[in-house]
């Protein structure tokens, strides 16, 4: 053993800490504890956990992780053993199977190197490339770069876009509403004015009734507006708040799966590069050293896949309950939306409906007169008490003149054309006559 011990290189642990245990593992009934196990003679000096299987005995017991260095199986010490003899010793064992180990303390920073990192930008071109494109163009396309999952934006974004839509849709809805509530209002206003100045009883109450009616319409259109407003409230969370968070959500899903299969490109590489070296029987100094680099990627690499398959689980139940939540969600707005339009058209058609104010009998002459004479006293210009004393006096002074003329006039006209007095009475009371008829006749006209 000590010759064995000289043919390898001391290990480069490349700043890694170990720590030494046991576990002890029960088989299932396919006599396996569900782990994989690499490296060992006769190129590397230690065998260590390649993968822990999902669902085994290993994955549900949570010690061993990849990278962890096998030391003994059931005491039996497996120092400068191959993989095969190791795994023979596993199958032999019955029932239970225990485990010696140096767990590897591996931080995943480390591993996250700039090869890493292009992979990464390389796996997000080729998730939007087709299959022949990305053969064409000699790029590797992982299962996973087809996912569905990955899909989902495109519908978020659809139903974002609807989404915004009806909002902005029921907004100028609600708009144009207030708007004519407001109209109401002044119509009623408008009509209430009207009925004030009527003169004639029933039309007076007609048109109080009409615009007691549309100013009701108006507090039923406000009413309506308060109970259908929480509807875009409603809407504006799932659109600001449940959407945005599903789509950050698959953002970080697509992210961590990008990384899961970087790593799973970087740990098929070093492979492809062992098994070229082996072949040409040359040793690997990384391998001949422990092979603490693959350990380490192996490390992050389920590191990732967990991070990868919790996320995943993640969005399925985000996505199944924004389905749902949008079919019925939407179901919901919509019906209060019509039920809150319908409830107010009913409420203004049982205030029209029955109602038998028109035709309108107005009185055109005494309201015509009444509202000349009212807006004389509300407009009219009052001159000051001195200028209607002074027209007074004119007056009088005026009267006064004209009568001593008339006296003055009255014989001469006596003298002078008495032969022709009933010839002019008769056509003065003619003229007369003919315009009594005519202001008569514009009168029934009127």
């Amino acid at each position: 053993m000590e010759f064995e011990d000289e043919l390898f290189l001391e290990e480069d642990k490349l700043g890694m800490t170990i720590t030494s245990g046991s576990v002890t593992l029960e088989k299932n009934d396919s006599n396996l504890i569900g782990i994989s196990i690499g490296g060992g003679a006769k190129f590397c000096p230690c065998l260590y956990v390649v993968q822990v299987f999902d669902n085994t005995a290993a994955s549900k017991e949570g010690t061993l992780q990849s990278g962890d260095e096998i030391t003994a199986v059931n005491n039996i010490n497996v120092k400068g053993k191959s993989k095969q003899e190791v795994a023979h010793l596993i199958q032999r064992s019955q029932g239970s199977v225990t485990i010696q180990y140096n767990k590897l303390h591996a931080e995943p920073k480390q591993g996250k190197t700039l090869d890493i990192a292009m992979k990464k930008v390389k796996h997000r071109l080729v998730e939007n490339l087709s299959s022949s494109t990305a053969d064409a163009l000699g790029l590797s396309r992982a299962i996973l770069c087809n996912d569905s999952l990955v899909k989902k934006l495109d519908d978020l974004q659809r139903t974002q876009d609807m989404y915004q839509a009806l909002m902005d849709h029921t907004k100028r809805l609600l708009k144009a509403f207030f708007d004519l509530a407001i109209l109401y209002k002044r119509f009623g206003d408008v009509f209430c004015e009207i009925g004030v100045r009527e003169l004639q009883q029933s039309a007076n109450e007609a048109f109080n009734q009409f615009g007691d009616a549309h100013r009701q319409m108006e507090k039923y259109g406000i009413q309506m507006l308060k109970r259908l407003k929480p509807i875009l409230n409603d809407l504006g969370t799932y659109l600001h708040k449940a959407i945005p968070d599903t789509r950050l959500t698959i953002r970080r899903y697509a992210d961590a799966k990008f990384e899961y299969l970087s790593y799973c490109l970087k740990v098929k590489e070093m492979d492809d590069e062992e098994l070229q070296f082996a072949q040409l029987q040359e040793p690997l100094y990384r391998v001949e050293t422990g092979n603490y680099e693959y350990r380490l990627v192996l490390r992050c690499r389920q590191e990732a896949r967990a991070k990868f398959a919790k996320l995943r689980s993640d969005v399925l139940v985000k996505l199944e309950l924004l389905d749902s939540k949008h079919v019925q969600h939407l179901t919901d707005q919509l019906t209060r939306l019509i039920e809150g339009l319908a409830s107010y058209h009913t409420q203004c058609q049982e205030l029209m409906h029955g109602r038998h104010w028109f035709p309108i009998e107005l009185d055109m002459v005494g309201t015509t007169l009444n509202s000349n004479i009212n807006d004389g006293l509300q407009t009219g210009d009052y001159e000051d008490e001195d200028d209607d004393d002074e027209l007074l006096e004119t007056t009088t002074e005026s009267a006064t003149e004209a009568r001593e003329t008339h006296d003055l006039v009255t014989p001469l006209a006596d003298l002078t054309i008495n032969a022709h007095h009933n010839n002019t009475n008769t056509n003065t009371n003619t003229t007369v006559r003919e315009g009594n008829f005519e202001e008569v006749n514009l009168l029934g006209e009127f």
